[in-house]
């Protein structure tokens, strides 16, 4: 499994790029309106999203009628895909959050799994969590998984979403964002990010 490295991930949406699902080689410059499989109030981005197609599915659903997929359309994909959503954090300001859904995975050889992020006003990270922790790998059956964070008083947007990096497929279906009790625990990376005060181990002997 690659290791992305905590920076990386925390600029998710710099790079957003919509292809359709039947051309592995898209023509980025086709008019948004024009392209298939997308879901309505979705953005797809992430580093490389044209190693990956996005489709709408209507086999094995976890809940009504369609499922959405991400899958890797090359043999070695460059750089992950992520369907995201960028909301203001007004409603949920001093709370905590669940971020949650069901995912299904397929040969997925790097990994996948559910993220969120707070921002504050300009745009710098609060509270994050990728699950990069805790991937999703290999072949499962509907699962569901979560993220929770705190929403501080000075943030301003929450964005969430699905990821996959590297070869493989994924589906993914009823995501929820709630409210949670300050009994459930976070799982902010920022929060339980270790930083040491000073270095250790510098002869190796250790």
């Amino acid at each position: 499994m690659r290791t992305k490295s905590l920076s990386a991930i925390l600029i998710l949406g710099i790079c957003i790029s919509i292809f359709p699902q039947e051309n592995q080689f898209p023509n980025v410059n086709v008019p948004l309106e024009k392209i298939k499989g997308i879901p309505i109030g979705w953005t797809l981005a992430g580093s490389n999203p044209r190693d990956y197609e996005i489709r709408q599915d209507d086999f094995d659903p976890y809940s009504g009628y369609f499922s959405s997929s991400l899958k890797s359309v090359v043999n070695r994909p460059l750089g992950y895909v992520t369907l995201m959503q960028v909301i203001k954090s007004d409603k949920y300001k001093g709370e905590r959050i669940s971020f949650s859904g069901y995912v299904k995975a397929k040969f997925v050889a790097d990994w996948a799994g559910l993220w969120m992020r707070v921002d504050d006003v300009i745009g710098r990270p609060l509270s994050f969590d990728n699950m990069n922790d805790r991937p999703i790998v290999g072949n499962s059956d509907w699962v569901k998984y979560e993220v929770v964070l705190d929403v501080p008083m000075n943030s301003s947007e929450i964005s969430f979403g699905v990821l996959l990096d590297g070869k493989g497929q994924i589906w993914f279906d009823k995501f929820e964002i709630k409210v949670v009790g300050m009994e459930i625990p976070v799982t902010d990376r920022l929060k339980n990010k270790f930083e040491e005060t000073e270095p250790r181990n510098l002869d190796f002997e250790q």
